[in-house]
């Protein structure tokens, strides 16, 4: 077995010529910290992926470890370990993107940081217990044009394209959700539209 996300089973192909069975057994837990991060895989779900008999013995490990694993197919995991980048290094990165937009508020980055992560660790809180269009709450939800607005101007006035990239992006699917505000939701979207006609990276 091997625990790339992103790669499948078919690597060891030369193992499975050889006779043995083989299979994919990737961990969806975020480990930056060796400790820490053997004290989630009790708490992970593994992706296995590969032949039946090796799935076997995979699904055993997982359960000796404490975790929880699904089955995938091959041809999927490259999708699925995209989704796994948007979850974790790509939220990652997004609040790297709020600290930035704190830090221009006058806030230290270290400053930024401890005030955002209650704020990410109740949206995490929320989503454990809801699905997306329930847990969504501010801006979007409400449907507020008056405050996209004034976002939209003062994200483009400090020149922060990658976070208004962003806010475009999220906020259009954030919009998906609100279908009790359909005037407001056509209101935004034609602003989150002239926002991104305008944004100009310098070259």
């Amino acid at each position: 077995m091997h625990t790339s996300g992103a790669l499948s089973a078919e690597m060891l192909a030369p193992l499975k010529r050889r006779g043995l069975s083989t299979a994919s057994f990737h961990p969806l837990v975020s480990i930056s910290d060796p400790v820490k991060g053997a004290e989630w895989l009790a708490r992970a779900f593994f992706g296995l992926e590969g032949d039946a008999a090796a799935i076997h013995i995979a699904k055993r490990i997982v359960r000796d470890l404490g975790g929880q694993s699904f089955t995938i197919k091959a041809s999927n995991k490259p999708l699925y370990h995209a989704a796994a980048l948007m979850a974790s290094p790509n939220l990652t990165a997004l609040f790297d993107i709020a600290m930035e937009m704190m830090n221009r508020c006058g806030l230290p980055l270290a400053q930024a940081r401890k005030v955002l992560l209650p704020l990410l660790e109740s949206t995490l809180e929320n989503l454990s217990k809801q699905n997306p269009a329930r847990a969504l709450t501010g801006t979007f939800k409400r449907g507020d044009v008056a405050t996209v607005r004034k976002h939209l101007e003062a994200i483009a006035s400090q020149k922060l394209y990658d976070a208004l990239d962003a806010y475009i992006l999220l906020g259009r699917r954030s919009l998906s959700f609100t279908k009790d505000t359909p005037a407001n939701a056509k209101a935004i979207e034609k602003l989150l539209r002239r926002a991104s006609a305008q944004t100009r990276r310098p070259r």
